[in-house]
């Protein structure tokens, strides 16, 4: 199963909270560990059901009904999958993913994906 993280920066600091789903706890607590690294918030659950209901948003006979939500239309997502598929990645890209990472994760690929998306100044904890 893919993974999926959304980044959106915490109101109340600094942090960027990371929502990571994964049906994998191995891999869960192995992205948990990079994203802390990089002084992540980290929220993390085993599927997407989940990360919905955590969302406060809802399914409707069988998909997600999050499309229309002015409040996570701005969240940046992305795909964390061991398939490296060009066809699937572009489908992701094209459905609204703003990244696709091949696992296994690294923390240089962490780093990159949270300096693209809010600089270079918010990534901290690794001097």
């Amino acid at each position: 199963m893919a993974q999926n993280c959304e980044f959106s920066p915490c109101l109340d600091s600094n942090e960027v909270h990371v929502l990571a789903v994964d049906d994998s706890l191995v891999d869960r607590k192995v992205i948990e560990r990079l994203l802390r690294i990089t002084s992540c918030k980290v929220t993390s659950v085993d599927s997407g059901r989940r990360a919905l209901q955590y969302l406060g948003l809802h399914e409707d006979e069988g998909s997600a009904n999050y499309n229309g939500s002015s409040t996570f239309r701005e969240t940046p997502v992305v795909i964390m999958s061991s398939e490296n598929v060009v066809a699937r990645i572009d489908r992701c890209l094209e459905e609204g993913a703003k990244e696709f990472i091949v696992k296994p994760v690294k923390l240089s690929d962490v780093e990159r994906l949270k300096s693209s998306m809010f600089g270079q100044a918010r990534i901290q904890g690794l001097n």
